[in-house]
């Protein structure tokens, strides 16, 4: 019996970004032991080889933070293709840094992308037609936070 994998592994591909701007975070304090954040979308930008368009505001990511320099985000916004098409995502994931590196991400200052980790997995919800294929394939996307926006890489997972 083998012991290695059933198939070759599977292989990422660049499918476009999100530059997805940010409101103040709302703060709500230490909740189970991880203190809560809530971080408003006020909009943002969609580019790249397989979709262009533009984020909807009034979306947001929820957080929770704990003491060891780990996030679990769980952000639900919308985008809306440059056909008019929305496109309604929800990403969850991890962001992973130093006690240090998180606390200057939270007060909102720069940090070197290389100093984190953070990853999501997102899925789509859209209605059939043209872009009918982004809930039929697995992603997995890379965050850069910056001070008031944080751009999300996709990759479709081939």
């Amino acid at each position: 019996m083998s012991t290695g994998p059933a198939a070759p592994a599977p292989t990422l591909a660049y499918a476009f970004s999100a530059r997805v701007e940010l409101l103040d975070p709302i703060d709500h304090g230490i909740v189970e032991g991880r203190r809560r954040r809530f971080v408003p979308i006020s909009g943002g930008t969609v580019s790249g080889p397989d979709l262009e368009g533009v984020v909807l505001p009034g979306g947001g990511d929820w957080q929770a933070i704990g003491t060891d320099g780990s996030t679990l985000v769980d952000a639900h916004y919308a985008l809306q293709a440059s056909d008019g098409t929305i496109i309604d995502v929800r990403n969850a994931g991890v962001r992973v840094a130093s006690v240090d590196v998180s606390e200057r991400i939270a007060r909102g200052e720069p940090v070197d992308p290389g100093s984190y980790y953070f990853r999501t997995a997102p899925r789509f919800e859209v209605r059939d037609g043209p872009h009918a294929w982004l809930r039929q394939t697995m992603f997995i996307a890379r965050g850069v936070r910056h001070p008031e926006e944080v751009v999300i890489d996709f990759y479709r997972v081939e």
